[in-house]
């Protein structure tokens, strides 16, 4: 039996407007440290989540159990969720979406970009393979090697009452590698695609000792900075500007960082910004929690903010006409809004980093960015700590280590003062697949920017 047969039989135990959705992940993980295996795990697991709708408002439940009496339970168990909460009179949840003459159904066994049949395989002995390149790269620089790799294929199926019917399935593989000699510096490497051949431990891990410096890191007093950020640094800081800016349920209850300035320039000229579901070379995706159809979404555009992403329920919220972008991350709407997870800065002119660190007399490299909180929501003002290699720029050129040092400054404000961008753009993502497995990252190039804040430095 398919998922999407699954969900089919589940839905006929519903009553009333209901969603279901079949979600199976297959995957498996190998952790390392001090360049020795540490954690390997498998998953194979399916899960069945129904939502039901009653007078506006929501009840869901799931379950990993797939007979009869079990699916009958969870569609039972979700309406009466539902049913409780409606006593308090109509809810702000719209009618359930229906399906589109465009939307995500046709073939739901196609596969397409976002699926790799031989990371589908699943072969461990690929996840040997790469760490063993990881190790003895460390190894030759006499560091030891910590990380992960990881790789899966998640397989979706969406029906529900108003008729919506979608399927696919989708692969992603992910490796990071942080080498790190006696003293404790450490230099970081990453790579994420759809198929695990594209990727090569002794490549990361050989990108992680270009981060590494044995010389006395100097510290950095705190002020404002040219600064060149390397894509994961970029990557992280359009991650939250997904959530504190792109985000419809936030923009609609006047908490967003783009509240009162879509149409407004909010950005350099050069940056566009868009989320690009269906891009090759990201983590492509047909379809979102509440099978609505996935399509390219303009969000800031020559620096100009041109609007926010939406789910069924945010969009209700909003009024006016505002439809679901595609952008559900939850069935019903995740409590927290809707956000983009396809993210997609355009390049610029510089052909390296190179390029963008020569015009800077005096400035920071920042290779990531760590531990990262938001401060002021509005203002998409965040505080964290650089990591795994930050360095003088002196004169045009990288020269010393430096202590990692806290930063507390605005994406929007970085954004506005970047004034270039290299061509080359990368794949970044955190992979941090704690819950449910749902690969999504940031394709992104490295940027130089003027007044970077750099308010204190770690110990």
């Amino acid at each position: 039996m398919t998922e999407l047969d699954l969900a089919e039989r589940t839905l006929g135990f519903c009553l009333g407007a209901a969603q279901v959705n079949v979600t199976r992940e297959r995957s498996l993980a190998s952790r390392f440290a001090r360049s020795v295996p540490t954690q390997a795990t498998a998953v194979d697991d399916t899960t069945v989540e129904v939502l039901c709708l009653v007078d506006g408002h929501t009840g869901t439940a799931s379950t990993n159990r797939t007979d009869d009496d079990a699916l009958e339970e969870v569609a039972l168990r979700a309406r009466r969720i539902a049913a409780a909460s409606a006593h308090t009179g109509r809810g702000e949840h719209p009618d359930l979406p229906l399906p589109l003459p465009d939307g995500p159904t046709g073939d739901p066994d196609a596969r397409w970009h976002g699926h790799d049949p031989q990371t589908a395989e699943l072969d461990p002995a690929v996840a040997g393979r790469q760490l063993a390149g990881a190790f003895d790269a460390a190894a030759n620089h006499a560091t030891e090697a910590f990380g992960i790799w990881t790789s899966g294929e998640v397989t979706s199926a969406i029906v529900s009452s108003a008729g919506m019917r979608a399927a696919e399935s989708v692969t992603d593989a992910h490796m990071k590698v942080i080498c790190r000699e006696p003293t404790g510096r450490s230099g970081y490497g990453a790579c994420t695609g759809v198929s695990a051949a594209g990727l090569d431990g002794a490549e990361i891990a050989e990108r992680a000792l270009e981060r590494l410096s044995r010389d006395v890191p100097a510290e950095l007093e705190p002020g404002e900075y040219e600064v060149v950020l390397d894509h994961e640094a970029v990557g992280t800081l359009l991650e939250f500007l997904g959530w504190l800016g792109f985000n419809g349920l936030a923009h609609a209850e006047r908490r967003g960082a783009l509240c009162d300035r879509i149409g407004l320039s909010v950005a350099a000229p050069i940056i566009n910004i868009v989320d690009s579901p269906r891009r090759d070379g990201g983590l492509p995706r047909r379809f979102d929690a509440e099978a609505v159809r996935k399509d390219s979404l303009v969000l800031i555009e020559d620096g100009i903010a041109r609007g926010v992403v939406h789910d069924t329920r945010s969009a209700a919220v909003t009024g006016g006409g505002a439809r679901s972008t595609g952008h559900a991350l939850a069935p019903g709407g995740e409590p927290d809004g809707p956000a983009p997870t396809n993210l997609v800065l355009a390049g610029g002119r510089a052909d390296s980093l190179e390029d963008l660190v020569r015009p800077i007399r005096r400035g920071l490299y920042v290779t990531r960015l760590w531990y990262v909180n938001p401060v002021d929501p509005r203002h998409a003002l965040l505080t964290g700590v650089t990591r795994d290699g930050t360095f003088l720029i002196e004169d045009g050129r990288i020269t010393r280590p430096l202590r990692d040092v806290r930063f507390t400054d605005s994406v929007l404000r970085i954004l506005a003062a970047t004034d270039e961008l290299t061509r080359a753009q990368r794949l970044v993502s955190d992979a941090e697949h704690y819950g449910r497995r749902f690969a999504h990252g940031v394709v992104c190039p490295a940027l130089r920017a003027t007044g970077f804040r750099v308010t204190g430095s770690t110990t």
